[in-house]
């Protein structure tokens, strides 16, 4: 993984007055072939509920990614995590991943989990993280042109940080 050549990534939380520019994130982000990105309306309605939080990385000030995530009890999901293509393989995605997790822990969470496409090839990133796959569903998705997609559930553990 290549890093972000001296340039400044701002992780914070956003709020639905944050949702243009993670539109604009979420439709450079996600192939349309999949249909997996979200709606306004969708992620507007999320944003209203307990337990959800939204997350914001800006390089240099800009949009580099978002993380939609909820916790409830003792488990967190990650809804949505998208980056563009030109901000890839700097570190964002994995940072982001860094920051949900730790803020999850914050609010109790033991185990975080997270559904994707099969074929996804954040896959690698999940597994370089600790996630492991706990469930499948069969032909769950389907794509704009009818193929389907299994949907793959991952799960990690949260250790709880060490004491200094």
């Amino acid at each position: 993984m290549s890093s972000l050549p001296s340039t400044r990534l701002d992780l914070v939380v956003g709020s639905t007055a944050d949702l243009d520019e993670v539109m604009v994130t979420m439709q450079a982000a996600f192939d349309p072939s999949f249909g997996e990105a979200w709606t306004r309306s969708q992620c507007s309605g999320i944003l209203s509920l307990a337990g959800v939080w939204l997350l914001i990385a800006r390089h240099d000030g800009a949009a580099a990614g978002f993380a939609l995530s909820r916790s409830v009890a003792d488990e967190a999901e990650l809804l949505l995590l998208a980056v563009p293509p030109a901000q890839r393989r700097l570190g964002v995605a994995s940072a982001m991943l860094e920051a949900v997790g730790t803020e999850a822990r914050a609010r109790g969470a033991r185990r975080i989990h997270l559904e994707m496409r099969d074929g996804n090839p954040a896959i690698h990133l999940y597994n370089g993280a600790g996630f492991r796959e706990v469930g499948r569903r069969g032909h769950y998705y389907r794509g704009k042109d009818g193929t389907p997609f299994d949907a793959i559930t991952l799960a990690c553990p949260l250790v709880p940080p060490s004491p200094l």
